[in-house]
């Protein structure tokens, strides 16, 4: 490594390079924000080349420095640094955003250099918790880095993770906020009051001091500081300035997500190169040598899929589904390692509590802060956890960006939703998930579970574990009674045929709760002499589209859906476009605002109880 005087002018260099990058990529592009990536280039500059410690040929060591750039829009800036570190071809530069590219216009895992993706502000820095809380889990002494921008402090979430990350002393965390002072559309609302940031973190915590972010040795003093901070999340407030570097586009508005035109890259081009310095040896000299991580684990951990022996309970028991998956995640807990929990303060209705009781090391208490706590799950999954993170259902609504994030990342974020629907009964509409399955549906690669007892929720507590991309289960208040015997599967994509005979009027698929709903409209249908075919949709997302068109040819193409949950996007939705062209869907589902009541009286007064699907067969017969 080169010795302190000597390093500055050849991180001068360097950082005059990824300007040069990010200029001359986002005028290939034609989009981009290359102003954004030239206020941070002495920041990354330092970042990548004197501070963080990591194999550039192996991003994926476990004990490498981590790095999340929560700025997304800046990618070009973090493509460059790669490419000067020498994993990216410099020529590839040139192809971003292009279709056949990866180097997207926002950072996503398709690059072995990003963990998570970025993009939607107020995002990184609860990523960065996880990551570093993963570090304490694996036994690594690797560092995480999280760059911010100033305009993405207004969120919430970054607060939410603010306290997350002084609640874990999370020392191994530092933040760098950019503050060029210049959002998308105007001056930030603290422009270049760097205290107000200082205030604020200090206020959270953390460990906060200002620094010129294009003063290169006062970023190396700073950065050692924070590695020296043992009992707190550092946070550096860096002043820059927006278009550092190039005369006519410093610190002025109007600029954000504007490529130079070719004339105007030109232009900045030969006025950066203009200031190459001879003592870092000039515009060609390579990098500093980038020095390894400290071997702290034994590399990477093995994949062990764990199947816990069969479930402990028998045909008749009544157990709430939610209290099933507590216990389901303890026995999965035991077998592996890598399975965490993460609650919002509601461990003891999720029953997350159950895992806190039997691994308390691996379990985070998130409080009512749920963007942190998906977020906080996804830095965790992105490096090799398997985390669960749990909540009443309703209120995933308020982490759906997180979820839609996750989802772009195709990390694996486990949740678990509880108290779903009008059958929590007296709590009321603003308790009552009635939207969640919608929800999670609606992004394309997430897994949709809602099992209806105990039996079929702990099989898939571990089938969703070892599914690839995020899941989402949904587990239910009442006690409902064991239907399953302990041997019984349930594959991701399956489903169950409960009833059924060659006689059958129509089908019936239910899910949750109204699984009993629907056997209990059986028996009384089959005394009237009208069967009824019973599915039992435990898997929402994927669909078990060939039993369900089987069914719906059977019975002349006449299904009824039966939810707990809002007509639009749940399971009349998804049983209706798996059996397109061969089936009429009957949806009885919650039609309006539900209200405080008994269970049973909210399900028939909302149209789902069995009264409600003994009427809806019968209309579909005389029809």
């Amino acid at each position: 490594m080169l010795a302190h005087d000597a390093l500055i002018p050849v991180l001068h260099n360097v950082a005059t390079r990824l300007r040069i990058e990010s200029i001359r990529s986002t005028t290939a592009a034609g989009s981009g924000h290359p102003s954004t990536c030239c206020s941070a280039a002495e920041i990354v500059a330092a970042l990548f080349f004197a501070e963080m410690r990591f194999d550039p040929r192996h991003p994926e060591d476990p004990d490498n420095d981590r790095f999340v750039m929560s700025k997304g829009h800046a990618a070009p800036l973090l493509y460059a640094a790669w490419a000067e570190a020498g994993l990216v071809p410099r020529e590839e530069l040139l192809k971003l955003r292009r279709i056949d590219s990866d180097l997207e216009g926002h950072p996503t895992p398709r690059l072995s250099f990003v963990d998570v993706a970025t993009g939607s502000l107020g995002q990184g820095l609860a990523a960065g918790v996880g990551i570093a809380l993963n570090a304490r889990r694996i036994g690594s002494a690797y560092r995480t880095y999280v760059l911010l921008g100033d305009g993405e402090t207004a969120e919430g979430s970054v607060w939410e993770a603010a306290e997350a990350a002084r609640f874990y002393e999370l020392s191994n965390l530092c933040a760098i906020i950019d503050v060029n002072a210049l959002g998308q559309s105007r001056e930030t609302a603290a422009g270049h009051d760097l205290d107000v940031y200082v205030r604020r973190f200090e206020a959270f915590g953390w460990r906060a001091e200002k620094v010129d972010g294009h003063d290169l040795a006062a970023l190396l003093a700073a950065f050692e500081t924070a590695r020296r901070t043992t009992d707190r999340p550092t946070v550096l407030v860096a002043r820059t300035i927006k278009g550092k570097g190039v005369s006519f586009v410093e610190g002025k508005n109007g600029w954000h997500g504007k490529p130079l035109k070719p004339e105007e890259e030109a232009r900045a081009l030969a006025e950066l190169r203009g200031q190459f310095l001879e003592e870092g040896g000039g515009p060609d000299v390579a990098a500093p040598q980038i020095p390894g991580p400290p071997r702290t684990t034994a590399g990477p951990e093995p994949a062990r899929p764990a199947r816990p022996s069969a479930p402990p309970y028998k045909v008749g028991d009544k157990v709430a589904t939610r209290e099933a998956y507590g216990t389901a995640l303890v026995r999965l807990g035991e077998l592996d390692p890598r399975i965490v929990a993460l609650d919002g303060d509601v461990g003891n209705s999720t029953f997350s509590e159950k895992f806190e009781k039997a691994f308390p090391q691996r379990f985070y208490q998130c409080f009512i802060a749920e963007q942190s706590m998906v977020g906080t799950a996804m830095g965790l999954a992105s490096r090799g956890a398997i985390p669960f993170a749990a909540t009443f259902a309703a209120f995933f609504t308020r982490a759906y960006d997180f979820v839609r994030m996750a989802a772009i990342s195709g990390v694996g974020v486990k949740m678990s939703g509880s108290h779903a629907g009008v059958s929590i009964g007296e709590d009321g509409p603003s308790q009552m998930g009635l939207e969640d399955l919608a929800m999670m549906r609606a992004q394309p690669n997430l897994t949709v579970l809602y099992p209806c007892d105990a039996v079929s929720t702990d099989r898939l507590v571990v089938e969703m574990a070892y599914t690839p991309g995020p899941a989402y289960i949904r587990t239910s208040r009442p006690r409902t009674p064991v239907i399953y015997g302990p041997d019984e599967t349930f594959p991701i994509g399956g489903s169950k045929v409960l009833r059924s005979s060659d006689a059958d009027v129509a089908t019936v698929v239910a899910a949750g709760v109204t699984v009993f709903e629907a056997l209990k409209a059986y028996e009384q249908l089959r005394e009237a002499g009208l069967p009824v075919r019973v599915i039992d949709l435990y898997s929402v997302q994927p669909i078990d589209r060939e039993t369900l068109r089987k069914a719906a040819a059977a019975t002349k193409g006449q299904v009824i859906t039966v939810e707990d949950h809002y007509e639009a996007g749940g399971i009349g939705d998804a049983v209706a476009e798996a059996t397109a062209g061969v089936a009429t869907v009957r949806r009885l589902a919650v039609r309006e605002i539900p209200r405080s009541g008994k269970p049973e009286e909210l399900l028939d007064r909302f149209g789902i109880s069995a009264a409600r699907i003994v009427a809806a067969v019968r209309e579909v017969v005389a029809d």
